[in-house]
């Protein structure tokens, strides 16, 4: 991600790319430790970063997290109630078919991607730590960046997936035959992995961009992953200590939220190239209609508040005498504008407001959580909220997280599953939905090569 290196740095990364992306997953192709730590990528602090950008990159580009069409803020949103397929090539077995398949390309490619990205960033630890160059600061740095993501990666399987191995390390004996842990295990682990983290990482970004995540950007998923499980002391603390950070500072603009300067950013990816935006812009912008793939569903368009400013900049109608679809429009470009506006946001402050707004609600603190359930309406345009009581709070919140994240990277299919409404939601809007789509298949190519990963997720 624009980082300049000598020729000779370039091939020792150039070999070291080459061979953590020789394993399709993390059970295909044995790759001995003396393969990878042999290089001199983790003697040279300019190749040893590379490296670990070059981690970045490949979630920008590829899996869960990409802002392309295939990522999830895109598939998430069609199999919840975000978005619309309109493409005429309807198949079985991809996510607006709501008809997932063990053998679907997509359960593959999440799998097999997001594996492939933590084997990276295990190769990144341990060779980190072997290295006799670094300096222990430099070890710190890089290895608190690889926990984050690790963490990060593991609790976006999870509530796709359910159960899942947790791999820490790139031994290919220990990993073909790695077994499932219980999702406890599973938060523990991710919760074990993020406080390391935030251990290592510094307070400080290491850039004026944000591409390489902080301190905060560990507490920040570690407040969602204590949402997630409902533990609402430690999500309040996690989500203060990244909101009591000064360098976040509010923008009172919509339309400046998504700008590769905002001063809410938490965390998020740099463009491939220079001049390029966010890739969001071009997944869910469209000119013409009707659109030829994805558009907003009706529901989540009238779902906003009379006044909602959100409606109004981050929603763009396209219409001609047939009809009028709405496209997510929080990016606003989806070409090449010579230099750079967006990139793309994986973290940002809004989440840490509402996560502490709800979990302060199921405290007691209601003062509290309405103070900061206010301070997201306001921005939308908004009066203070009616809610009173502890429950009217929580359901506020709720509607408000619809409002605020939409086609960003699956909260809503995520917050649907944690408050266990996903059946009485989407079984109104998805022909043939049932319970158990709330979890994805294990990939069949998995289960057929490691005994292990089985049984199957019910239903599949």
């Amino acid at each position: 991600m624009k980082i300049l290196i000598t020729s000779i740095a370039f091939f020792t990364l150039f070999m070291f790319a080459f061979l953590i992306t020789g394993c399709e997953n993390f059970v295909d192709v044995e790759l001995p430790d003396s393969q990878l730590t042999g290089t001199k990528v983790f003697e040279d602090p300019a190749t040893a970063n590379a490296a670990m950008t070059d981690i970045y990159s490949k979630m920008r580009d590829t899996g869960i997290l990409t802002g392309l069409s295939g990522g999830i803020s895109s598939n998430l949103g069609m199999y919840a109630d975000e978005l619309i397929y309109y493409g005429s090539d309807v198949v079985p077995g991809l996510p607006y078919a709501n008809s997932l398949e063990p053998t679907s390309a997509i359960v593959s490619t999440y799998w097999n991607e997001s594996y492939h990205q933590i084997y990276c960033c295990n190769a990144v630890i341990e060779s980190t730590e072997k290295s006799s160059s670094l300096t222990y600061a430099e070890k710190k740095k890089l290895q608190g960046e690889a926990l984050f993501v690790r963490g990060l990666i593991h609790l976006y399987l999870l509530n796709m997936y359910g159960d899942i191995p947790y791999i820490t390390g790139t031994d290919y004996e220990i990993n073909r035959q790695v077994g499932r842990l219980p999702s406890e295990k599973v938060y523990e682990n991710i919760a074990n992995d993020l406080n390391k983290a935030v251990g290592l990482l510094p307070l400080e970004y290491i850039s004026a961009e944000r591409v390489r995540p902080n301190r905060s950007a560990a507490y920040a998923v570690l407040a969602r992953t204590f949402l997630y499980q409902g533990k609402w002391a430690e999500a309040s603390n996690a989500a203060s200590a990244v909101l009591n950070n000064p360098i976040y500072v509010w923008e009172g603009s919509l339309n400046r939220i998504f700008l590769k300067g905002s001063t809410t950013t938490i965390w998020q990816f740099m463009p491939k190239r220079a001049g390029n935006n966010a890739d969001e812009g071009a997944s869910f912008i469209f000119n013409s209609g009707p659109p030829s793939t994805r558009a907003l569903s009706n529901s989540l368009v009238n779902s906003f508040e009379n006044g909602d400013l959100r409606r109004t900049n981050w929603i763009r109608s396209i219409s001609n005498p047939s009809g009028v679809w709405y496209h997510a429009y929080k990016y606003k470009q989806n070409a090449n504008t010579g230099t750079s506006v967006e990139y793309s946001i994986v973290l940002r402050i809004a989440e840490q407001y509402l996560i502490r707004s709800e979990a302060r609600a199921m405290q007691g603190d209601l003062i509290g959580a309405k103070e900061d359930l206010n301070k997201i309406r306001h921005n939308a345009g908004l009066s203070d909220t009616p809610a009173i009581t502890a429950d009217e709070i929580v359901n506020a919140v709720q509607k408000e997280r619809r409002s605020e994240f939409f086609c960003e990277y699956g909260q809503r299919f995520f917050d649907l599953k944690r408050t266990n409404q996903l059946d009485s939601v989407l079984e109104a809007v998805k022909p043939g939905w049932e319970s158990t789509d709330n979890l994805w298949p294990i990939p069949e190519k998995e289960l057929l090569a490691n005994p292990f990963l089985k049984p199957q997720n019910p239903g599949y």
